[in-house]
């Protein structure tokens, strides 16, 4: 027997009624998405070009790092440092180039990057006019301490990244970032559209070793 009752349109000021509810679950979907799942970044410097362009806009998964540590060749955005932006609180987006144990050292006989005694051809690295900067501007040779990430930007002459501050200070501590300090990782550019991509590991970063115990 059907009840001819549940046939019956519901009165247009029932939606009415619960449009404010609707708004309310969908701002709060919103906000838990930002604050727990994706969030979105723009870039503000030069120091990732050609990679990301000043002004491009990515979107940055901040719950992979929950299930996972963070892995060589992965853009990352991260809580500076205060001796790296001059106060708290500021955000950065660089490349992973040496996790925990790793030994990272400039250069081989090509002017590559030796991460655990692998040369890393790096294609991302800036280059304009068929000028290509250099992988590094002196030479090093460091091991990245536990629970540290060595990061660089893909422009190397315009980066104040884990070199910058190795040069200046000759300290590891204050040369490379904690991995707590990671809020995520940029996995896509979406704006501006003629940019947008997804920002995948180069496949140079899969024949790097694990380091040596």
């Amino acid at each position: 027997m059907i009840d001819e009752q549940t046939d019956k349109p519901k009165p247009r000021s029932s939606f009415w009624r619960e449009l404010p509810i609707l708004l309310g679950v969908a701002i709060l979907v919103a906000v838990l998405v930002r604050a727990f799942v994706v969030q979105t970044f723009y870039i503000p410097s030069g120091s990732m070009e050609h990679t990301l362009d000043l002004n491009d806009r990515v979107l940055v998964n901040k719950l992979v790092y929950d299930f996972r540590s963070p892995e060589r060749g992965e853009i990352i955005v991260f809580r500076a440092p205060v001796e790296w932006s001059g106060r708290e609180d500021e955000d950065f987006i660089k490349r992973i180039i040496g996790v925990a144990g790793d030994r990272v050292v400039c250069c081989d006989e090509q002017q590559r990057l030796m991460v655990n005694g692998h040369s890393l051809d790096e294609p991302y690295i800036f280059s304009q006019d068929g000028v290509r900067d250099p992988v590094a501007d002196e030479k090093f040779d460091i091991t990245v301490p536990a629970g540290r990430l060595w990061v660089m930007g893909d422009h190397r002459s315009a980066s104040g990244d884990s070199l910058e501050h190795w040069q200046r200070s000759q300290n590891i501590d204050l040369a490379t970032i904690p991995e707590k300090s990671v809020v995520g990782r940029a996995f896509t550019i979406f704006w501006p559209f003629n940019r947008a991509t997804l920002l995948s590991v180069p496949d140079p970063f899969s024949g790097v070793p694990d380091p040596k115990s």
